[in-house]
C-alpha cells in the first residue's frame, strides 16, 4: 500500500518537472525569444503556474500532509515533509486567479522593460509596474492576514524564512552607522595611488572565452549548464541544466568577467545540491540569502582577492594582450577600486550594501502603501544622494529602472543580497580557519579544497536544515555581521 508520504513525493516530483519546464521557458524568454513571442510566452507560463498551483493546493495534498505527519519517517524525510507543508501553506493562501494575473503582469512588465530602459521611458515602465505592485500588495495582504505579520514581512518570508524587517532594521541600522565613514576612509586611502584603465575595445568573443575559461577553473560543469547573454545577468534552470547569463560591453571587460564569476557561484551551488533528493523540496537551496552567499563568496571573497587575481591575470592577458593596465599591481587595484556608481550589479563591495538598503527601504514603503510608484524616482534620488552622493535626477535607466527584480513582483528579495554578503564573509573566514594555507593554494590554482569545504558544509545539505542551523554548523555561530566589517577594513584599509 502506498503511504501518504510516498504520494507526496510523487506529487512533488511532478511539480519539480513542471518547474523545470517553466525555468527553461523563462530562460529562453530572456535570451533567445523573438519579441513577438512575449504575449504568448507570458500566457503559457501563467497557465503553467496555475496548473502547478492547482496540483499543490489540491485536497489530496492537504490530506496526505496530515496523514504523513503520523507516519514513521527518517530525519531527511521529516525535513522534506516540513518543506512540503511550507510550500503548500504558501500556495494555498492565494487564489489561482491571482497567481495567473501576477505571472502575466510580471512577464509583460519585464519584456517591456527591455525597450523602456534604454529609452529612459519611466512613464511607460511605471504604467506596467503599477499593475505589478497592485497585485503584489494583494498577495502581501492575504499572506499578512494569514501569518499575523506586516505585508512586507509576509513577502520577505518567501525568500528568507524566519527573517523579519525588525531584524533587518537592526542589522542594516548598524551597517548604515559605520558604512559612510568607511567609504570616506577608503576613498581617501585609495586617492593616494593611480589606477590605469585598460584600453579597449574588448571583443565580445574574447570576453566570452575569458568567462568560459574562468568558469572551468571554478569547477562549472558544462555537461550540466551553459553561458549565454541577457539584458540582466542571472542564474536559472535546474541543477541538471543550469543556465547562467551575462552582458558585454565593448568598452570594458571587468563587469562581464565578474558577472560571470558571480553567476558561477550560484551555478556551482545548484549543480551540487543533493542529487539523491532531486525533485523533492529538501533538495532545493536553503534560502535566497544562502544562494547569494555562494555567488558573493565566489565574486567578492574569492575573485577579488589578490591571490585569485594573480591566478587569472595570464588568462586576461591571453585574451586582450599585454598593456600597462594589466600588470599585476594595477590589475588588483582595478578590481578592488571603491567608487560609488549608479548600477548595483557593477558596484564594489563597499558601496554595494548602500544600493541594497536603498531598495529595501523603498520596496517596504511601497508594499505597505506608504508611497506609490510615482513617488519612486524622487525617493530614489534622495537616498542615492544621501547614501552614495550620486545624482540620478531624470536618469531612470541607471536609477530605478536598472534591473528586473521589481518587474515580476519579487518584493522582499533585495535584502538577501547584503545578508548574503555577510554570510559569505563569515563562511570565507571559516574556510581560512579550516585551510590555513588557502591563500597560496589559490595562487597556485588549487581551488578544490575550497569547493570540497563548501560541498561538505553548504551544498550537500540542500534545505535540510534551517539557515541558522546551517551557518552555525559551518562557522560555529549564527550570522555575525562583524566578519563582514572586518573583511572590508582588512582588504580596503589594510587593517
Amino acid at each position: 500500500m502506498t503511504s501518504a508520504y510516498q504520494h507526496l513525493t510523487t506529487t512533488f516530483q511532478r511539480l519539480a518537472r513542471f518547474s523545470h519546464l517553466s525555468a527553461i521557458a523563462g530562460w529562453d524568454m530572456q535570451t533567445m525569444m523573438p519579441s513577438a513571442g512575449s504575449r504568448a510566452r507570458g500566457e503559457a507560463l501563467a497557465e503553467l503556474s496555475v496548473l502547478q498551483h492547482q496540483i499543490l493546493t489540491s485536497a489530496d495534498v492537504s490530506s496526505w500532509l496530515n496523514e504523513a505527519e503520523q507516519e514513521t519517517l527518517n530525519d531527511v524525510e521529516c525535513a522534506n515533509l516540513f518543506e512540503m507543508r511550507r510550500s503548500w501553506q504558501q500556495a494555498s493562501l492565494l487564489p489561482a486567479s491571482l497567481v495567473e494575473a501576477k505571472s502575466i503582469a510580471g512577464s509583460r512588465c519585464e519584456h517591456a522593460w527591455r525597450k523602456q530602459r534604454p529609452a529612459n521611458d519611466w512613464k511607460g515602465f511605471s504604467a506596467n509596474l503599477k499593475e505589478v505592485v497592485k497585485l503584489s500588495r494583494q498577495e502581501a495582504e492575504i499572506r499578512a492576514q494569514a501569518n499575523g505579520c506586516s505585508r512586507y514581512d509576509a513577502l520577505l518570508d518567501i525568500f528568507e524564512p524566519g527573517m523579519t524587517s525588525a531584524k533587518l532594521d537592526r542589522t542594516f541600522g548598524d551597517l548604515k552607522h559605520w558604512l559612510p565613514d568607511l567609504l570616506q576612509r577608503v576613498a581617501a586611502h585609495q586617492a593616494q595611488g593611480h589606477i590605469e584603465r585598460p584600453v579597449g575595445p574588448f571583443a565580445v568573443e574574447s570576453q566570452r572565452q575569458l568567462g568560459l575559461s574562468i568558469m572551468k577553473q571554478l569547477g562549472f560543469d558544462f555537461n550540466a549548464g551553459r553561458l549565454d547573454v541577457s539584458a540582466h545577468p542571472f542564474c536559472g534552470g535546474v541543477p541538471e541544466d543550469v543556465r547562467i547569463t551575462t552582458r558585454y560591453n565593448n568598452n570594458e571587460f571587468l563587469s562581464a568577467m565578474m558577472g560571470v564569476i558571480h553567476e558561477t557561484g550560484h551555478a556551482r551551488y545548484e549543480q551540487n545540491l543533493p542529487k539523491q533528493w532531486l525533485g523533492q523540496p529538501v533538495s532545493l537551496a536553503r534560502s535566497t540569502a544562502i544562494h547569494e552567499s555562494q555567488s558573493l563568496f565566489f565574486e567578492m571573497q574569492l575573485a577579488r582577492s589578490a591571490d585569485f587575481l594573480q591566478l587569472i591575470l595570464p588568462q586576461v592577458v591571453a585574451q586582450f594582450g599585454a598593456q600597462p593596465a594589466l600588470n599585476l599591481d594595477n590589475f588588483i587595484r582595478l578590481n578592488q577600486q571603491v567608487k560609488p556608481g549608479f548600477i548595483r550589479v557593477d558596484a564594489d563591495e563597499v558601496s554595494y550594501p548602500a544600493h541594497v538598503i536603498l531598495r529595501y527601504e523603498i520596496e517596504r514603503a511601497l508594499i505597505s502603501g506608504d508611497i506609490e510608484v510615482d513617488d519612486i524616482p524622487t525617493i530614489w534620488q534622495e537616498k542615492m544622494q544621501d547614501y552614495l552622493g550620486i545624482d540620478t535626477r531624470g536618469n531612470y535607466r541607471d536609477g530605478c529602472m536598472q534591473d528586473i527584480h521589481w518587474t515580476d513582483g519579487a518584493f522582499g528579495y533585495f535584502p538577501t543580497y547584503t545578508l548574503g554578503a555577510m554570510y559569505a564573509a563569515q563562511l570565507f573566514q571559516a574556510v581560512k580557519r579550516a585551510l590555513p594555507n588557502i591563500e597560496s593554494q589559490i595562487r597556485e590554482g588549487n581551488l578544490q579544497p575550497i569547493f570540497d569545504w563548501l560541498q561538505q558544509n553548504i551544498w550537500q545539505h540542500g534545505c535540510r536544515f534551517s539557515t541558522q542551523q546551517l551557518i552555525t554548523h559551518a562557522t560555529g555561530e549564527d550570522l555575525n555581521p562583524v566578519f563582514f566589517r572586518q573583511h572590508l577594513e582588512k582588504r580596503y584599509l589594510n587593517q
